[in-house]
């Protein structure tokens, strides 16, 4: 009976208190990591829509005609990700009603309130304008062509700007072509800002790093670029049509070399803090091979980098001859692997950066439970909710049925 006793006791306790290993303040054992699932879903967001802009970027901007396939697709996606971007901080928020205070009573020394700000400016003046100068001229054929109430929201959607002349088009293009560039630098902003939230915070040796923008970046550049090759596939798979080799071959490419960047960045990194071996290095090498193996050792490193790095510079070598099929089924493990990969290293400089004791000898546990606010479920909706928003987009601006769709602006 007496260890019956016991063991309900400990059970209480290890649900009470989180799991911790080493030495913790009495403070620390009392409590769970304050960023949880939601705020890796933040980053994670954030970044697939910088890299997804830069992909459209490389057609309106650099003139890479091969990827015109998938430039409207691109700059869908980075619209339907970057709606849903603020989404996890709200919901993270105990009042979010009250978010807009951070446009009205503004803080400029929060990292977090800057992000309203540059929020608004890429959604409003960077991404939506272009969109719309991109369509302004098709939603006004689809208005007089598409009937019901499809056609009466594209009439909407012109504003009232009815002309479908050349000298139009081409100020639509001008303009757009002024956006694209402006883009770049606030795709930049966007994610890089995200990166020096973490890296500013000098007392936590994860996270207080130079680098940290800068890895964010390219991790960013790297996903979004992964995902429209994702979404690329599955679009041409859906539709049943045949796969344009030549702008997945270009899309494979720039894949390959940004993955390049981003895992020489990485790698850099930890270099620099194993020869530095600084205060709290011993506790970040034990979270490294112990508590976080999983997602860094096999999920960031083995799944998200050096197996897609393989694939995708084998097929920089080889390309021709490998069979098509073949070809296409290794772009699509290489982006599938590169999308976890990703993921997995926000979890780990997320929540692995919270597992540190303030002693920097101890780690504290985490357990994220199923179906509360910020549970599984939560962000599995989070992560799904901007892939409904591109299917309703594609339905709309991207169908079969309507008659200008593919159409790319070219630079003159």
């Amino acid at each position: 009976m007496t260890n019956e006793v016991a063991n309900a006791v400990t059970n209480i306790v290890e649900v009470v208190m989180p799991h911790f290993e080493g030495y913790a303040y009495p403070n620390e054992a009392t409590q769970q990591p304050l960023w949880s699932v939601l705020i890796v879903l933040y980053p994670y967001i954030t970044g697939l829509v910088a890299g997804a802009f830069i992909m459209a970027s490389l057609v309106r901007v650099f003139n890479v005609k091969a990827l015109e396939p998938v430039y409207r697709l691109s700059l869908l996606t980075a619209f339907a990700f970057l709606l849903c971007a603020p989404l996890p901080l709200l919901f993270h928020l105990g009042h979010p009603e009250r978010c807009y205070e951070v446009m009205m009573t503004p803080h400029l020394t929060s990292p977090m309130a800057i992000f309203g700000f540059v929020y608004a400016w890429y959604l409003m003046a960077v991404l939506l304008l272009e969109l719309w100068f991109d369509y302004r001229r098709d939603f006004v054929v689809w208005s007089e062509t598409t009937p019901g109430f499809q056609g009466l929201l594209y009439r909407l959607f012109t504003v009232g700007v009815m002309d479908e002349s050349d000298e139009a088009a081409q100020l639509d293009h001008k303009y757009g072509h002024i956006l694209s560039i402006v883009g770049i630098p606030s795709a930049f902003l966007l994610h890089g800002y995200v990166g020096f939230i973490f890296g500013s915070v000098k007392a936590n040796p994860w996270w207080g790093n130079v680098l940290m923008p800068i890895i964010f970046i390219m991790s960013a550049m790297v996903s979004g670029i992964a995902l429209c090759v994702f979404n690329y596939m599955v679009l041409t798979w859906i539709r049943r049509k045949k796969v344009d080799m030549r702008c997945l071959d270009v899309m494979g490419m720039y894949l390959f070399y940004a993955l390049v960047l981003d895992a020489a960045i990485e790698a850099l990194d930890w270099i620099h803090r194993i020869y530095s071996a600084e205060e709290g290095f011993q506790v970040m090498q034990y979270m490294a091979r112990e508590k976080l193996f999983y997602t860094l050792s096999l999920g960031q490193v083995t799944c998200g980098t050096l197996i897609p790095l393989i694939l995708l510079g084998l097929l920089q070598l080889i390309r021709r001859r490998v069979p098509e099929l073949q070809r296409r089924r290794m772009y699509f493990a290489s982006a599938m692997l590169i999308l976890i990969g990703v993921l997995a290293m926000r979890w780990n400089v997320v929540i692995g950066g919270q597992l540190f004791s303030k002693s920097l000898r101890g780690i504290m546990g985490y357990k994220m439970e199923f179906a509360g606010l910020e549970g599984w479920l939560m962000g599995g909706v989070l992560l799904c909710l901007p892939f409904v928003i591109l299917t309703v987009m594609v339905k709309l601006f991207l169908s079969e049925r309507l008659p200008t769709d593919g159409h790319v602006p070219h630079r003159d």
